[in-house]
């Protein structure tokens, strides 16, 4: 199983849009969005060049945790069109030694990054909303969580209009590359409070 669950999974299609599974192909593309300044601000890692994105992306564990956020063709013979990126990572709860087994696997870790030039029109949160139904239906897991800096109001307001809690602010907890210390704040969300098809 990959870091994002069974790849049969995907592709999921919205009503939009269509999440599907990075390849190393994409990251050419995917390149393109990250390396904005108003994107790489917000990002835990912001290469200076492709050679070494790619160097990094290119990993086959990290690009197994990568998904493909895709508008359909246009018109048929037409390629879709790639305009954002979620990272979905499964990872094992904290648990007690002795039942630590039953604990693997049964979380997940989200992250996303949306082109700029198709931010405000709502293709980020049906995208993830897509992500975390197949992470509490066909996945099975307990619990999904993403975090972010404070100052990045839209990611937190993405979390919060899925109806995610805000289980943690903390205070200048996060060296920002700027060297600057800023707030961070954490957002989960069980299974049992995902509304099936929301």
């Amino acid at each position: 199983m990959s870091a994002t669950g069974e790849s049969a999974v995907w592709p999921v299609r919205t009503a939009r849009l269509e999440v599907r599974q990075g390849t190393e192909a994409d990251l050419e593309t995917i390149w393109q969005w990250r390396r904005l300044p108003e994107v790489s601000t917000w990002l835990s890692s912001a290469p200076s060049t492709f050679e070494e994105f790619r160097d990094r992306y290119a990993d086959p564990e990290r690009l197994a945790t990568t998904l493909i956020i895709e508008l359909p063709p246009e018109r048929p013979g037409e390629p879709a069109r790639p305009i954002g990126d979620i990272m979905l990572k499964r990872e094992d709860a904290w648990a007690q030694a002795e039942i630590a087994d039953a604990a693997r696997g049964v979380e997940a870790e989200l992250g996303w990054t949306l082109d700029p030039a198709y931010a405000g029109r709502g293709y980020a949160t049906e995208a993830v909303r897509a992500v975390i139904d197949v992470c509490f239906g066909t996945l099975g897991l307990r619990r999904v969580h993403a975090g972010c800096f404070a100052d990045n109001e839209p990611s937190w307001r993405l979390m919060e209009r899925l109806g995610m809690r805000r289980e943690e602010f903390s205070r200048k907890t996060a060296l920002h590359r700027s060297g600057e210390w800023l707030d961070g704040m954490n957002y989960g969300i069980l299974a049992e409070e995902w509304p099936p098809g929301s």
